[in-house]
């Protein structure tokens, strides 16, 4: 590793934390595989974000000012989230008192496909793969981070995640009817609108599966999460990961 090396501060959501800790191993394994320096910051907490979607950003100050203390130190912020990332980046509240560390916290936290694209400038990752996938494309990273082209958009398409995975041997990926279509989750919307939020991920799903798909792929553990329980109870043949497992699992 070079001494130049920009050090990396990993951002791990509290779902991923408490529930997918897999996803995050694979993460961290990944950056270090693609010759990154990678610190885990032990004292991290939420980005504030659940509560800030339920209408209280005010009260998420205090946890704004700790992600800040605690990530300003670093070059980079990456996350397998494009959800938190957005948050931090667009829609925590101003921390006057911490100013210039929240703007270089803010214009340098990075989605995890998005970092490797955009900043190790990765064009795509060698390995195999022979599976066949569906990716399903998060509501904040495709319209918000613009992690790839949307159908409602008249644009050139890109997947920055796809992107990587292109040269994967033997992997299939289907051209779903509703390429970007959201899958209920949304957070608390969950919760509100339990029944439309179920059959939006029923939809979701059932997209998936007419096309034979195997695994369902994406890059939000909280949407693959509304996804893998509606997929559990409903007894369907399908299962669900996060990229950075795949791309961790192919590089030797």
């Amino acid at each position: 590793m070079k001494k130049d090396t920009p050090h990396i501060g990993l951002f791990i959501p509290c779902y991923i934390d408490q529930f997918y800790p897999n996803v995050a191993i694979a993460t961290l394994e990944l950056l270090e595989k693609l010759g990154c320096k990678v610190t885990y910051p032990l004292n991290q907490t939420c980005c504030g974000q659940p509560m800030s979607n339920a209408g209280f950003e005010a009260d998420t100050a205090g946890t704004t000012s700790k992600f800040i203390r605690d990530f300003a130190g670093f070059d980079y912020i990456v996350a397998p989230s494009g959800s938190c990332v957005l948050h931090v980046k667009d829609h925590s509240p101003t921390i006057d008192k911490l100013q210039i560390n929240q703007e270089h916290v803010q214009s340098n936290i990075y989605e995890l496909s998005e970092f490797i694209t955009d900043v190790l400038k990765v064009d795509s990752i060698k390995g195999s793969f022979p599976h066949k996938i569906g990716f399903h494309a998060s509501c904040h990273g495709l319209r918000g981070l613009r992690l790839a082209s949307d159908s409602e958009l008249n644009e050139p398409k890109f997947n920055k995640t796809l992107q990587l995975m292109k040269d994967l041997e033997g992997l299939e990926v289907v051209e779903l009817t509703r390429k970007d279509e959201c899958c209920g989750f949304g957070g608390t919307f969950a919760v509100s609108e339990e029944a439309i939020s179920v059959q939006m991920g029923k939809d979701r799903i059932a997209d998936h599966m007419e096309k034979g798909v195997e695994i369902i792929v994406g890059g939000d553990m909280s949407c693959i999460m509304h996804m893998q329980g509606i997929a559990t109870r409903e007894k369907n043949n399908v299962q669900l990961m996060h990229f950075a497992e795949i791309l961790n699992q192919v590089i030797s």
